[in-house]
């Protein structure tokens, strides 16, 4: 019963000490990724779909779709957003990919980012949008991926007045 006493408490000193730490740091503290800001894709009926999901799985809808409200990891008095939404199946917004989703990704040092992939020979398929909410650019991953990086302003984003689902 003490060896087995003994092992626990080391594991949880461990998970305590070095390991819950060291799963919550960034693997750098420069540009780069921080989360998923959006799951996007096509649907031939977006709107029923939207129904659907909130009738059957309690999403909260709004016209875009829904927001998923969580606190970040690493100051958890900060709120942040992922944005699940269904766009029409004709949507030209995720051209020149021909794939059925595109992912946000939410970035700090946005500007810094796109200096170091223009340094890999990685460039934008346009120039950022800035909006009140964060800033926005599009680039394409090697599989033919479009994907929208993302800086937030998880601050005025709240203010949208954004259903959320918790």
């Amino acid at each position: 019963m003490k060896k087995i006493t003994m092992i626990s408490l080391l594991c949880l000193a461990f998970l305590l000490g070095y390991g819950l730490s060291h799963f919550t740091r960034p693997v750098n503290s420069g540009p780069r990724v921080t989360g998923i800001g959006g799951i996007f894709f096509k649907a031939k009926d977006p709107a029923a779909l939207k129904v659907w999901y909130e009738k059957n799985l309690g999403m909260r809808m709004v016209q875009s779709g829904t927001n998923f409200e969580w606190h970040q990891g690493m100051d958890s008095t900060k709120k942040g957003f992922t944005l699940w939404a269904p766009f029409k199946e004709t949507t030209k917004y995720f051209q020149p990919s021909e794939k059925q989703f595109m992912i946000n990704y939410r970035v700090e040092g946005l500007i810094q980012l796109l200096a170091k992939l223009k340094s890999a020979g990685i460039l934008p398929t346009d120039s950022v949008e800035k909006a009140s909410y964060g800033s926005f650019v599009h680039l394409m991953d090697p599989e033919g991926n479009k994907i929208e990086l993302w800086e937030p302003n998880d601050i005025e984003y709240s203010k949208l007045g954004t259903i959320t689902t918790k």
